[in-house]
């Protein structure tokens, strides 16, 4: 362990929560209920078993797990030992799993049952240590289940707050995924800037099931796990399922992707359910519509409702604890953060864009919740960090209040006629009309305009193109943004965390509305 004990490592920090509510309820998973005590011992058999696998500081553990009591389990191990858990979508392909492993040089793989195909399909995976958990695994593999029953003495933490906690894995959507590593003080900056920026108190109770792959749910965890908080689990999205917990658990903050949310509130289901306590909702991971903005606030009429705008690279950029009173606003800068907009095709953070100037979103890489480079993609550190700078690649502006508002990204800026056009500030007067339940804007080539601005729309109702094009007229919307293509589809295609894939869209990857609504 290095000198550097000024900054609380996160295994110091879960130790203090199992100091302070040692009988408080820590984690829920359908029948497993665990105080923080109980899931003390849980970790420190997790980390005895790591020892007995030849797992040592610095090694990369990858975890093909739901959100599930193991996955959360596994991660908070990984703190204590010092190895950097590398969670991987549990979507993956044998493709993709062999990528990863061999990117991160893992040493172990967990995984389960729904990931077994792809598992036993991987070459990479085939050559190192498999532990299979809820039943998963061939005969020749470990079990999760065998480890944790072991007992084992408590756990101390192995490494200090330099050392690298997680490496998640970006999207990969126009090429392949890049790790983001991520120290464990960066970590445990996020989280307790997640518990400022959101008000959380002791004993708070969130719904967790954003997935363990990606930031949000991340922070959802390590905020839970700081405060004596409950971190419920939902291995996957399943709105029914949800629902009840939010009763039967007295849920109370949510923070999820507008997707869910929506899917959550329109749900015959939900007007039929107790949702009194939940009092704080946060959203991150894309824009909210105007519309689901209203229709959030009027049905759970929340104490806070914050926008959360931020990344793997760098958890926050800005907040916005009001999120309905100024719709589309991302806020201010968090507490360990500063923010630009700088001008499109802008090479240096000075190349500052005014304000309503429409530019590209940068970052200070010297927040404490800031990476520090991608994982052996230096072409990868030289398009993003400039001069101390980190360059997001989304579009924004600040409005003459110096509120920030993100547009979208700038490989989505549609160039018609010559005219830069957002598809954000579309979608959202779109999302207003009551026939509308879903919207994206996306360009379509043209021969005369280069690309035309094309809405791809879900009806709640039967609507003519022409009261929708109406409707753009009468709310201001200026006539060269105004779509010159409406396309009607059963589902507007989104990845497994609920981001919109725009990207299908433009390649003709949806399913036209087979069936007009009444």
């Amino acid at each position: 362990m290095t000198a550097n004990r000024r900054i609380l490592d996160l295994g110091t920090s879960f130790l203090a929560s199992v100091s302070r509510d040692p009988n408080a309820l820590a984690i829920v998973d359908g029948d497993v209920h665990l105080t923080y005590s109980q899931w003390y011992r849980q970790i420190s058999a997790l980390v005895a078993a790591f020892d007995r696998l030849g797992l040592k500081p610095g090694d990369h553990l990858a975890t093909l797990l739901q959100n599930n009591w193991q996955a959360a389990t596994v991660h908070w191990a990984c703190q204590f030992a010092g190895v950097i858990v590398t969670p991987l979508n549990w979507r993956s392909t044998a493709e993709e799993l062999d990528y990863c492993l061999d990117n991160a040089e893992a040493k172990a793989l967990f995984y389960e049952g729904v990931l077994a195909e792809a598992v036993q399909a991987s070459a990479e995976a085939g050559k190192r240590h498999r532990i299979g958990a809820g039943g998963a695994g061939t005969p020749a593999d470990l079990t999760f289940e065998a480890f944790a029953a072991a007992s084992a003495p408590d756990a101390q933490p192995r490494v200090d707050a330099e050392a690298w906690s997680v490496m998640l894995y970006t999207s990969g959507t126009t090429a392949k995924p890049k790790g983001v590593p991520r120290r464990q003080r960066a970590e445990r900056a996020s989280a307790l800037a997640h518990v400022a920026q959101n008000l959380y108190r002791n004993g708070e109770r969130t719904l967790g099931v954003m997935p363990l792959y990606h930031t949000m749910g991340v922070r959802s965890l390590l905020a839970m796990s700081l405060i004596g908080g409950v971190f419920v689990c939902l291995p996957r999205f399943d709105v029914v399922r949800a629902l009840e917990l939010m009763e039967a658990e007295k849920i109370t903050n949510l923070y999820l992707v507008p997707t869910l949310y929506h899917d959550v509130v329109h749900h015959p289901r939900f007007k039929q359910t107790d949702v009194s306590s939940v009092r704080k909702l946060g959203f991150a991971g894309a824009p909210m519509t105007d519309a689901l903005l209203k229709e959030l606030q009027a049905a759970f009429k929340p104490e806070l409702f914050v926008n959360h705008y931020g990344s793997s690279e760098i958890y926050t950029f800005t907040i916005d604890q009001n999120a309905p009173n100024k719709p589309g606003s991302a806020g201010r800068a968090g507490i360990n953060q500063m923010v630009r907009v700088v001008r499109l095709g802008a090479n240096s953070p000075d190349e500052i864009a005014k304000p309503d100037e429409e530019g590209e979103v940068i970052a200070l890489l010297q927040g404490d919740e800031s990476f520090e480079g991608y994982w052996r993609r230096p072409e990868a550190d030289v398009k993003a960090i400039r001069d101390g700078w980190y360059f997001t690649g989304d579009t924004g502006y600040f409005d003459a209040d110096g509120d920030l508002f993100v547009t979208g990204r700038v490989d989505d800026m549609i160039i018609t006629g010559g005219e830069n056009v957002s598809p954000v500030e579309i979608e959202s007067c779109l999302s207003l009309h009551e026939a509308v339940s879903e919207v994206a804007v996306v360009g379509l080539p043209d021969e005369r305009w280069g690309r035309v601005v094309t809405a791809f729309i879900k009806r709640t109702a039967a609507v003519e193109t022409t009261t929708l094009d109406e409707h753009c007229r009468t709310s201001g919307l200026a006539g060269f943004k105004r779509p010159r293509r409406y396309v009607f589809v059963d589902a507007i295609p989104k990845s497994p965390v609920g981001k919109l894939l725009r990207r299908k869209l433009v390649a003709g990857e949806y399913q036209p509305e087979r069936q007009s609504p009444p």
